[in-house]
């Protein structure tokens, strides 16, 4: 087996490193006489197309059968209220303030306790979906919950036949399984936001106050990705995929972005059936220190439907879907209304089956990874030479908010904001995340590419510029110029954005954002917490305005 869900007698013991106060206050909720146990995805639709939340459309689910879905399966749709994305204000992590600890640990008993009075769901499933990565998660949701259940186990991987086999025979984990806890309803003066506590060691968490699937889907990966990591693998928010060019040469890549940056349309773009494409996964996979081969950790997709209106092609793959508007067509049938008119962030958990290239696992190393940012002061497409700068950009990533956040009011959506990685839900020291890229630069010698997918000064960089310029550089037809005289760094030629650095305001505008970044690194250095980074990816970024 992979993770630990069972110990012997003698095992079980307050010392035993796999257990702690909160895992044992979340798994021990779970045993409860209040708590149905939901073992198959058939179950877990029928509760969901039963709940009172619950809008049954007269969409049918496409390939049922493998899905573990009942034939005449139909697209449920639930919908919130106000809140229509991530919280990440209200995520906590166990150690990191020792007073709070204290006072939580007593805020998530009580919680508990009055959830234990109320009738609840557990359910179990896979994250990773390879032998040689396989978690085991389990999650508890109060009734009312029906649809979040049902698309979790839609998200991840469902405990059938084959996983079964599979996770059985899998490599064994130093970890125990992860239990994740929600109650939404919650509410405490304290934490008006919701409150999301992460026992990273010990692979728990319990959710309250929020509703939206995110934040479900999210912990769970949290979780995952901060195991993997912990193992000797880089873990990943991102999309990776590979080409295969004519004459049988493979490219892999993997472009590293916040939701709406663009990183899901780049990793299952088709370019015209010019290569033969095989796509890992559009969010979250794991790059193997040891050899280079990426296990993708999630069958689905929890996918944007604001591009996607009632008669795209790839509505026919929506399974569930949240915060999106419904409507009648012609023949009277209920029908999904898009391209958010209801809310921002609409979403959908969309199956495997929309990409007919899936692959769990991809052995080949990758050949380049993308850093995607939101910066007007870059052209569409750096290349980074120097393995400790490119792991310094990819440190302080910069980027613009979108839509899939819960922000405090008054938070600027066009401000540029530095998210390292584009993973807002680490929960180890940021250090460590860039000493294993620039191990995979070093040692793997990943070349490294900065995509800006937002404007070049007030040009806009459009999807077909970005998927030229990614096909220019598969096929080896890039031609790059040094960017302003650094050695370090070029930029793709592509008409009508050229930098020019024969300009002052553009240099300073240069500076700026350069100087963004070293302030942000110092700013982290001095405060002395999660995200400190070495000296080195400081200097390496003076150096450049330097010059």
């Amino acid at each position: 087996m992979s993770t630990r869900e069972t110990f012997q007698k003698s095992e079980i013991r307050k010392d035993n490193p796999f257990f702690s106060p909160l895992r044992a206050v979340i798994e021990t909720s779970m045993y409860g006489n209040n708590v149905k146990n939901v073992t198959s995805l058939d179950e877990a639709y029928e509760l969901a197309l039963d709940a009172p939340g619950t809008i049954v459309t007269d969409l049918s689910v496409k390939y049922t059968e493998k899905l573990d879905l009942p034939k005449d399966a139909k697209v449920l749709v639930e919908n919130g209220g106000a809140v229509v994305g991530r919280t990440a204000a209200a995520r906590r992590i166990v150690g990191n303030n020792k007073d709070e600890d204290a006072k939580l640990a007593v805020i998530v008993r009580e919680a508990v306790y009055q959830g234990s009075l109320k009738k609840r769901y557990k359910t179990a499933a896979y994250v990773g979906l390879d032998s040689e990565f396989m978690v085991k998660a389990h999650l508890s949701v109060p009734e009312g919950q029906e649809n979040n259940l049902y698309s979790w186990l839609l998200n991840f991987q469902v405990t059938n036949d084959l996983y079964n086999k599979m996770y059985a025979a899998s490599r064994e984990i130093e970890a125990g399984d992860i239990f994740i806890y929600s109650d939404p309803n919650w509410q405490h003066p304290d934490y008006p936001l919701g409150l999301a506590y992460f026992d990273t060691d010990h692979n728990a968490a319990i959710i309250l106050g929020m509703n939206y699937f995110g934040e479900l889907k999210k912990a769970t990966l949290t979780l995952a990705w901060g195991t993997a990591h912990r193992m000797g693998y880089a873990s990943c928010h991102g999309g990776q995929k590979k080409f295969t060019l004519a004459d049988g040469t493979n490219y892999v890549s993997a472009f590293f972005g916040l939701s709406g940056s663009g990183k899901s349309t780049l990793t299952h773009a088709k370019h015209n059936h010019k290569y033969q494409i095989e796509v890992l996964h559009d969010d979250a996979f794991i790059i193997s220190l040891t050899d280079g081969s990426s296990i993708a950790l999630e069958p689905a997709y929890f996918d944007k439907t604001q591009d996607y209106p009632s008669d795209h092609e790839e509505v026919d793959y929506f399974v569930t879907v949240q915060n999106v508007a419904v409507t009648l067509d012609e023949n009277g049938e209920k029908v999904l209304l898009t391209e958010d008119l209801r809310n921002g962030n609409g979403r959908t958990v969309k199956s495997r089956y929309s990409t007919p290239n899936r692959v769990d696992r991809i052995d080949e190393p990758i050949d380049a990874i993308y850093w995607i940012m939101k910066d007007e002061s870059l052209p569409p497409v750096i290349k980074v030479e120097d393995p400790i700068l490119a792991a310094s950009f990819g440190a302080t990533l910069a980027t613009k908010r979108s839509s899939a956040e819960r922000l405090k009011e008054g938070v600027d959506m066009d401000k540029l904001v530095i998210v390292p990685y584009a993973n807002p839900f680490r929960v180890y020291p940021l250090a460590e995340d860039y000493q294993q890229f620039k191990q995979l630069f070093e040692e793997r010698e990943i070349e490294c590419y900065i995509l800006n997918t937002g404007f070049f000064l007030d040009k806009k960089i459009t999807p077909a510029v970005t998927l030229k310029s990614i096909e220019s550089i598969v096929d080896g037809t890039a031609e790059f110029e040094s960017f302003g005289g650094n050695e370090q760094m070029s930029y793709l030629k592509v008409a009508g954005y050229e930098p020019d650095f024969m300009d002052e305001a553009y240099k300073q505008l240069v500076f700026d954002r350069m100087q963004m970044r070293v302030e942000h690194i110092q700013e982290k250095n001095a405060a002395d917490g999660m995200d400190v980074l070495p000296d080195e990816a400081l200097k390496t970024l003076e150096k450049i305005i330097n010059r």
